[in-house]
């Protein structure tokens, strides 16, 4: 059963902001080493080469699985696999706090890490609910739930000063970084209850009575892998950036750890939160061209980034606009989804959302070989400004012909009236 703008509100709002608020919660638990990260080293003495690992195998189990968990959601519906996933990630979590070696937090950050894989399920749950005339917006809305990354920079700081060293009740709940895993592990069950409770019931699933290679069969498309280049650059390159802009702005412009993360903020904040803009700009506009303007605004802001040596003040500004292109490009992306792939949301979604990820993965030590084979950390924005420019000719050749293959069957149409006449 697919959508229609004449059903009530009331359920597709409550997939809406249940689908939202789990994938908040679940990818604040899939990036939560990142966070925790300095406390974890410091008790169990990991080497830094240890605890980069357990943040790649945290990142790769919540990006490698992705096509497969947006195919189960068609076939299984949403309401299913976000509530497994919810209750599943809790008992990893909860190991976290348990564990006293670099082997178990190992073992547990490649299974909590699967919580990443929520986008993917929740792209198809609220995609089968939402009506084409409104779903850019409702997926814009639900993928700002990536601000979850951000969830646990205020909460960590707060539960570290609020819970003592001995934990509560008798070390029910630990103290130190402890304390956070599990209470995301008490908020994965109470949510995972929450949608499972009161999501509407039956669940609808587009994918549910077609055999699995016809599930699959969309990614033989070249337009398919078209749309995951462009969420490399609007997500991957988000993710890149985040975690590398920091030490940029101690290494090139000195400043405090404190202060480079407050100017990072600035660019993660219009990344995460304007995504419900783009999303509402692409139902009103179309995804093409807000893809394009989206492209043209981060080309020109990259480019001089690239080229040009910049103050502070300046070179924030610049990282500004890229994050605000992200932001609405990453809504405007996921609207292409079901534009042409309307019964295949979780295939086509989960691939481009796979590769995005994979490039969050990737761009980082890109970014780090680049600054360190020229010398000049500031080169490493030509890696982004080759993928944007990259993404831009494509889109750009694509429209020419769609655009020729139109003015073709006009002119067809035409002289075949003439014809006839």
């Amino acid at each position: 059963m697919s959508a229609s703008i004449e059903e009530p509100s009331g359920p597709r709002m409550r997939v809406l902001w249940l689908s939202t608020f789990a994938f908040t919660l679940l990818f604040a638990v899939w990036l939560m080493f990142g966070v925790l990260g300095l406390k974890i080293r410091e008790e169990l003495g990991l080497t830094p080469a240890q605890f980069e690992w357990l943040l790649a195998t945290a990142i790769l189990a919540g990006a490698l699985p992705r096509l497969n968990f947006g195919v189960w959601a068609d076939q299984l519906g949403g309401r299913v696999m976000m509530t497994a996933l919810l209750a599943f990630t809790a008992i990893p979590t909860y190991f976290v706090t348990r564990a006293t070696n670099f082997e178990e937090l190992l073992a547990c950050a490649a299974l909590f890490g699967l919580a990443g894989n929520s986008f993917t399920v929740g792209i198809s749950w609220v995609a089968a609910w939402y009506p084409a005339s409104s779903k850019g917006t409702a997926l814009g809305v639900f993928g700002a739930g990536n601000v979850g990354a951000s969830v646990t920079k205020f909460l960590g700081p707060v539960m570290l000063a609020s819970v003592p060293a001995a934990g509560w009740f008798g070390g029910v709940i630990p103290g130190g970084w402890r304390s956070v895993p599990i209470v995301y592990s008490v908020l994965l069950l109470v949510t995972a209850a929450a949608v499972w409770f009161l999501s509407p019931s039956p669940d609808r699933k587009p994918g549910r009575g077609r055999a699995t290679k016809d599930l699959y069969a969309p990614l033989k498309y070249a337009r398919v892998w078209r749309f995951s280049l462009y969420y490399v650059v609007v997500f991957g390159a988000y993710v890149a950036l985040a975690g590398w802009l920091p030490k940029y702005y101690v290494d090139v412009y000195g400043l405090t750890p404190a202060n480079a993360g407050y100017l990072t903020a600035l660019f993660i904040f219009p990344a995460s939160l304007l995504r419900p803009l783009g999303g509402w700009l692409s139902d009103k506009f179309g995804p093409r061209i807000v893809t394009y303007a989206v492209f043209v605004g981060m080309t020109a802001a990259l480019g001089v980034l690239s080229v040009l040596p910049v103050g502070v003040a300046a070179f924030t500004a610049l990282v500004f606009v890229v994050g605000v292109g992200m932001g609405v490009g990453k809504a405007s992306v996921y609207k292409y989804v079901p534009n042409y792939f309307p019964m295949d949301v979780g295939a086509v979604g989960g691939l481009v959302g796979m590769l995005g990820a994979l490039g969050g993965f990737v761009l980082p030590p890109a970014f780090g070989a680049i600054g360190r084979a020229t010398g000049t950390p500031q080169t490493a924005f030509f890696a982004l400004l080759a993928l944007t420019v990259a993404s831009l000719v494509w889109l750009h050749v694509t429209v020419m012909r769609l655009k020729a293959a139109e003015r073709r069957a006009e002119e067809l149409e035409t002289a075949t009236v003439a014809v006839g006449v």
